[in-house]
């Protein structure tokens, strides 16, 4: 039987949007489990703030899903922000930057537990002063695909392409705060250039937007799943 997997929501979205994911993974035959995060949640970690009350649900979800399948490892799905959230959880350097946690709360050091990282529109670097700072963290800690046990993938969607024009407005800002170029093709949030990592088998997937929500395709859309579902087999 494959391993089970987690899906890890992105940033201010609750569980509730990743279900048809979720739902579409376990009819391809993967035991899935979503944190169960709520919008409100993320409410402490606004402004640039310490994201250890996301990484106790993550924490608490990979090891109650460990328990219940009785295994070793799983996958592990983060979808934007989420992704550069669990190569802190991955990491083995106390995330103790905002001074609001101990070395030894145990919400880190995952590496062991995960056999797959799948990264889908994550921004894994960014100019934005409210995020630089956790980010920054993640990319001098973990450059790249840094565990070499963990098998990371990362995956872009190629759907909008920046301009400062009307119906492109959003995306060149995004993508500007992102890699600090406006002019950029990306999925409407994030530039391909700032969702890949180095050493990591990087997927470029046309079409696909970034949000769950999203009126068009987007990573967990059907036909975009049937692209990187194989890497969890």
């Amino acid at each position: 039987m494959p391993l089970p997997t987690v899906i890890m929501p992105g940033y201010l979205e609750g569980a509730r949007a990743y279900r048809p994911m979720e739902q579409l993974l376990q009819k391809l035959g993967f035991p899935t489990v979503t944190v169960p995060l709520r919008k409100r949640d993320w409410l402490p970690t606004v402004g640039g703030r310490s994201m250890v009350p996301i990484l106790r649900q993550l924490d608490r979800t990979v090891k109650q899903t460990l328990q219940q399948y009785n295994v070793s490892q799983i996958n592990l799905i983060g979808h934007s922000a989420g992704g550069w959230i669990a190569r802190i959880y991955l990491g083995e350097k106390p995330y103790t930057i905002h001074g609001d946690v101990r070395s030894t709360a145990g919400l880190w050091h995952a590496h062991p537990y995960i056999a797959t990282l799948v990264t889908l529109g994550t921004p894994h670097v960014s100019q934005e002063r409210w995020t630089k700072r956790n980010l920054d963290f993640v990319k001098i800690n973990y450059p790249g695909a840094f565990h070499p046990q963990v098998r990371y993938i990362c995956v872009a969607g190629k759907a909008i392409y920046g301009a400062r024009r009307p119906g492109s407005w959003l995306a060149y800002s995004s993508y500007q705060l992102t890699c600090g170029r406006g002019d950029s093709w990306g999925d409407g949030i994030t530039p391909i250039e700032a969702a890949h990592l180095e050493g990591a088998e990087n997927l470029v997937i046309e079409a696909v937007l970034h949000s769950p929500r999203s009126r068009g395709i987007w990573y967990g859309s059907p036909t975009v799943v049937q692209s990187w579902v194989s890497y969890l087999a």
